[in-house]
């Protein structure tokens, strides 16, 4: 009995405690100073105003509600809550540059802690600040250096590959380059980031791939799926992931977690060894983030108290690694090669640069000295900015300039698509792919609060991108060695090429195909000069 009257009692105080929160919830929002802010009205009672943005996903929904209410937008969402969308630079940079008060929501951090643990893809304030600080080296100039015949390798391995596939096509074949691209830039991370070597490109059938490969490969594809309503709840209300029945996919992540958490411990053991052996800090096998972060940690300087635990440095590089790859690369990569093939002209003008070169093994510096290779480059991330959005959660209350009201919990939309393609800015060429825009003085004056290029692909502030440069010299590795030796047309009419609905990264699909998920079929043949 007395267990019982326990139970209840528990029961009880986390109905009040849940009850609490809710009504917290809707009386914030009955009250939210955003009511008087300009937008369209709610057209669903449960969706809001997401399924108009779902379905309008090609047509910048958002970028259509700026220019009929302004550049500071109130957007429902799901149950009717108020969200700020935002594209007025000033609010941005105030956004972004604050945030200690600008965070990450919490079913986002809730949801990528438990994939891949509390590295700086997820803590927030003096924590974050304190994990970036020992990250940055891995991502200066000099590691890049090193690590760029780690990118040219792999990519000539792709290139490669799909020329020994044209050749078995009778000179030329179809391939859908997302899951190719995604298999090179997991190699790629996998070197760069462990010194391991997942042998992912030419191993088409599961079994042939490695268990650290699966592993990291469901790990990635769990943080590509949207955040459900569940665990939106359970951010709301903790104690709901403690009570409610674990799924499918919660046993999968856990299990690909131990495969990483196992193999990992063996590799920093290793790391830790060569270290203590003296081997040379410059070789390319002692150059990757694991190795780096173990040496960091094993320097005689740094007090007792202040050395990472193995979890701690294990945490650090899994955060990294699956920032790194995602679905981000490999789409910046597929689109840059739809733009290619759909424009001939500039396909064959970027393969003539290239070609200047007289080795195809190119440094950092060779290819950062190819200027419209720069220009493509530039472009892509312009136009085809993998990630369409992210969002922002208000601490505290606030004020954003100009004079927008902001209360503690708000969720804020931080654009990225809409401003990279916003025809006040770029011009009424927006949204065409035009890489000769580079050659021109770029838009200084419009002041977007941007880390890189005028752009707000890689975000801003003090939670900027911190591998931005691995991703742009990554790119222009794989763009060098694939131009070069390939020619890329489209496999279906460019018109037919869309966007997948719902997501947060720019996942392609065909139109008349879209029962198949996200894809870019792409006729390639081997380039032969005349």
């Amino acid at each position: 009995m007395a267990l019982l009257g326990l139970a209840a009692s528990i029961a009880a105080t986390l109905g009040v405690y849940t009850v609490y929160k809710i009504l917290n919830i809707l009386y914030k929002e009955f009250n939210s100073p955003l009511h008087n802010v300009p937008g369209p009205k709610s057209a669903h009672w449960f969706f809001g105003n997401r399924l108009q943005i779902f379905k309008h996903v090609e047509d910048d929904q958002e970028g259509l509600w700026t220019e009929q209410y302004g550049r500071t937008v109130r957007i429902n969402n799901i149950f009717g809550f108020s969200q700020l969308f935002t594209t007025d630079n000033k609010a941005l940079q105030h956004i972004i540059s604050n945030s200690y008060i600008y965070q990450k929501p919490a079913a986002a951090r809730s949801f990528l802690t438990r994939l891949v643990g509390p590295g700086v893809l997820v803590v927030e304030e003096d924590v974050h600040k304190k994990q970036r600080k020992i990250l940055n080296p891995a991502f200066g100039s000099a590691q890049l250096r090193a690590l760029t015949e780690i990118f040219v390798q792999k990519s000539k391995q792709l290139r490669d590959l799909w020329a020994d596939r044209a050749a078995e096509g009778g000179g030329v074949a179809r391939v859908n380059v997302i899951p190719e691209f995604s298999t090179a830039t997991l190699d790629i991370i996998g070197k760069a980031g462990f010194n391991y070597d997942f042998h992912s490109l030419g191993s088409h059938s599961e079994g042939a791939r490695d268990e650290l490969h699966k592993a990291f490969a469901t790990i990635a594809a769990a943080g590509e799926k949207p955040t459900g309503l569940l665990n939106i709840f359970k951010s709301m209300v903790p104690f709901l992931g403690a009570v409610l029945p674990r799924r499918k996919i919660d046993k999968v992540i856990d299990s690909s977690k131990a495969v990483m958490r196992r193999i990992g411990l063996r590799l920093l053991s290793e790391s830790r060894q060569k270290i203590a052996e003296g081997s040379n800090a410059d070789s390319i096998g002692s150059r990757d983030l694991l190795s780096l972060l173990v040496r960091a940690n094993m320097a005689k300087h740094i007090p007792e108290a202040q050395r990472l635990s193995e979890e701690d440095v294990l945490a650090r590089t899994c955060s990294v690694k699956y920032d790194c790859h995602r679905d981000t690369k490999p789409l910046a990569a597929t689109w840059a090669l739809f733009a290619l093939a759909e424009n001939v002209e500039i396909q064959t003008r970027l393969r003539n640069e290239l070609l200047t070169v007289d080795n195809e093994n190119p440094s950092m510096d060779d290819l950062n000295a190819l200027p419209y290779l720069d220009c493509v480059v530039r472009e892509t991330m312009r136009a085809h900015a993998p990630v369409v959005a992210t969002f922002r959660t208000a601490m505290r209350d606030d004020v954003i300039p100009l004079e927008t009201p902001i209360t503690e919990g708000q969720l804020i939309v931080v654009p990225i698509t809409t401003l990279n393609r916003d025809p006040a800015i770029w011009g009424p060429d927006a949204h065409q792919f035009i890489p000769e825009r580079w050659e021109r003085s770029p838009p200084i004056s419009t002041g977007i609060p941007g880390l890189w290029s005028h752009m707000m692909t890689f975000l801003g502030g003090p939670r900027a991108c911190i591998g931005y440069r691995f991703s742009l010299v990554e790119l222009k590795a794989l763009l060098f060695t694939l131009v070069r030796g390939l020619e890329f047309e489209l496999a279906v009419p460019a018109a037919d090429i869309g966007r997948l609905p719902g997501s947060v990264v720019q996942q392609p699909i065909v139109r008349s195909d879209r029962a198949a998920g996200a894809q870019m079929p792409l006729l390639i043949k081997p380039f032969t000069q005349s």
